[in-house]
């Protein structure tokens, strides 16, 4: 049984034809390739994002911890923020004039 070259060309075109169907499919599709990168982008995103606000969190209970009791950082931080002084200790403030 010879198969002719005519019939040959068709079944591979056919062929080819459904495997750029299958490979577009799973590029393309709704759970695709494509899909997933972006997914998976998202997700390294968010990971960022929750470093960062752990980082941030550790700052924050570093500082409550600090204050709760360290005596020097609650004077330094309420001289800084709310600009208060010690008894008879004076303050000066200079500006520079627009010439």
């Amino acid at each position: 049984m010879k198969i002719s070259k005519k019939f040959f060309f068709k079944a591979l075109l056919l062929g080819l034809f459904f495997i750029i169907l299958v490979v577009s499919w799973l590029a393309f599709g709704d759970r695709g390739f494509i899909y997933l990168y972006r997914m998976d982008r998202e997700r390294q995103d968010y990971l960022e994002r929750i470093q960062k606000l752990e980082a941030s969190n550790q700052r924050l209970k570093d500082e409550i911890d600090r204050l709760r009791s360290d005596r020097d950082y609650i004077e330094e931080t309420a001289r800084k923020e709310l600009g208060l002084v010690k008894d008879n200790e004076v303050i000066y403030r200079f500006t520079e004039d627009d010439k």
